[in-house]
């Protein structure tokens, strides 16, 4: 394993009776970076995130984080890393003092460091002022500061944070963002899930998207939506059949248009293009020698959403309840 790299996965491979949760997923994430597994619930997230942090055995494939083996130096993995789940796993009738200083027990640190460290963390995620209330009288957003504080006292140089803004307020979650950005510039090493959208375009400094347990598309942000041109025209119709007309004329002359063909969500068709004024000036006689005439025009960047419709021939509609994956 270079040195360089905190995380290598080659092949991995599990099933579950028929499902193939995952299926030949290799990643590596370097060291003192973010790596981010973008996907929606059930794509295989949460799998692989298991796998890497030794609580299931891959069917197939390896794994090894800091050079040691996932399977067979299972034990020195888990001295080395922190895991802040989906869901809270502290205790809530305990403080969240009594929780920070129950995992530094639970990893042999001397008591004058448990002190330290705990009182530490609770100022870095602005919890010292309810420090000794119990968790189950905390918001939603102040537990997940508490578990990811706790997966923080032994000092991991690799974190996985499974999808850890799940369930939280717009402000919650840029708090919480603001928490990870520092750590990695203190020089972890942090492997993140998501079904956000934003919140991989912010964090990560390479991506890899997942779908049905498959990576199918990976590099960092700005080259996963350069992939699709430099420009998304935007043309929103009255209605849908509007919509349907001017995508069924505006495909038949993709070539000179678009290296894609254009699609449709409801009243809005997009297309994706290198040469956004000299293409929206084509659309545009395109349609009107249809006669069809848009309601709208917008022209923006790529964004991963963008990139995601484009693998998979479907939108990014991630907020399904419950990852089976």
């Amino acid at each position: 394993m270079p040195d360089d790299l905190a995380i290598v996965a080659e092949g991995l491979t599990k099933r579950f009776g028929d499902v193939h949760a995952l299926d030949d997923v290799s990643l590596d994430v370097p060291r003192g970076t973010v790596f981010g597994l973008l996907g929606p619930n059930g794509a295989g997230k949460t799998t692989a995130v298991r796998i890497l942090t030794t609580i299931l055995r891959p069917d197939a494939g390896s794994a090894s984080v800091l050079g040691h083996d996932v399977v067979r130096d299972a034990d020195t993995v888990r001295t080395l890393i922190g895991l802040a789940g989906q869901y809270a796993a502290v205790d809530e009738n305990l403080t969240a003092r009594e929780n920070l200083r129950l995992v530094g027990r639970l990893t042999h640190l001397p008591a004058g460091v448990i002190r330290e460290r705990s009182g530490d963390l609770l100022r870095r995620f602005a919890l010292s002022d309810a420090a000794d209330r119990p968790v189950k009288t905390y918001s939603g957003g102040m537990r997940r500061r508490v578990d990811l504080a706790a997966a923080l006292v032994h000092r991991p140089p690799v974190l996985f944070l499974d999808e850890p803004t799940t369930g939280l307020d717009p402000q919650g979650r840029n708090d919480l963002w603001r928490v990870i950005e520092e750590l990695v510039a203190d020089g972890a090493t942090l492997l993140l899930t998501t079904q956000y959208l934003e919140e991989a375009d912010r964090l990560a400094d390479r991506i890899a998207v997942v779908d049905h347990g498959r990576v199918i598309a990976s590099g960092t942000p700005a080259e996963l939506k350069a992939s699709l041109g430099t420009t998304v025209l935007e043309f929103t119709f009255r209605d849908d059949a509007g919509a349907t007309a001017a995508a069924e004329v505006l495909a038949g002359t993709s070539p000179a248009l678009s290296a894609k063909p254009p699609t449709r969500d409801g009243a809005k068709i997009e297309l994706t293009v290198d040469e956004g004024a000299r293409v929206v000036i084509d659309a545009l006689r395109t349609l009107d020698g249809a006669g069809l005439e848009p309601a709208g025009l917008t022209l923006r960047e790529p964004s991963l959403d963008d990139v995601f419709l484009s693998l998979t021939g479907h939108r990014a509609e991630f907020e399904v309840e419950g990852d089976a994956a």
